[in-house]
């Protein structure tokens, strides 16, 4: 058994390219509260991350049931960008329940947050007789919308 124990999730983190869109999409699409938005210090940050010279500016976006944390790096220059698919190992998303998804679709549209696909009903799993769809960011940052069924 572990000598220790986690006790609660935290938060989840994307690097993403323009903090400003990315925090008007999670407010005004999806309804989350911006609880902070602040730069930090760089060498604090080089030592955490092991970025040499890293200088950030983070946000985080408060939804139900969990917090995100998103960071804007403003140097080093040689910085890289990320386009995995949902086959990579390491690929990440992120998956919110909603009640009306072609509704969520919509809202997402005019921040640049496009369905890779057409949603699709669920077959199987918890979420059997749902219906569900991937998105995409700018920043290629996969989200998940899934509509429950009705009951």
């Amino acid at each position: 058994m572990a000598a220790f124990r986690v006790l609660a999730t935290n938060h989840t983190s994307f690097t993403v390219s323009n903090l400003d869109r990315t925090v008007d999409f999670f407010v005004s699409a999806l309804g989350f509260e911006l609880i902070s938005r602040a730069p930090r210090d760089p060498a604090i940050i080089s030592r955490i991350t092991g970025v040499d010279g890293a200088d950030i500016e983070v946000a985080y976006v408060q939804g139900p049931g969990h917090r995100l944390e998103l960071i804007q790096y403003r140097a080093p220059d040689a910085r890289g960008r990320v386009r995995s698919q949902p086959c990579d190992t390491g690929f990440a998303h992120i998956a919110y329940d909603v009640d009306d998804i072609d509704a969520a679709i919509a809202a997402s549209a005019p921040h640049g947050v496009v369905p890779i696909g057409d949603p699709v009903a669920i077959d199987r799993g918890p979420n059997a007789g749902g219906r569900v769809v991937y998105l995409r960011d700018p920043d290629d940052v996969t989200i998940e919308f899934i509509e429950k069924p009705n009951p």
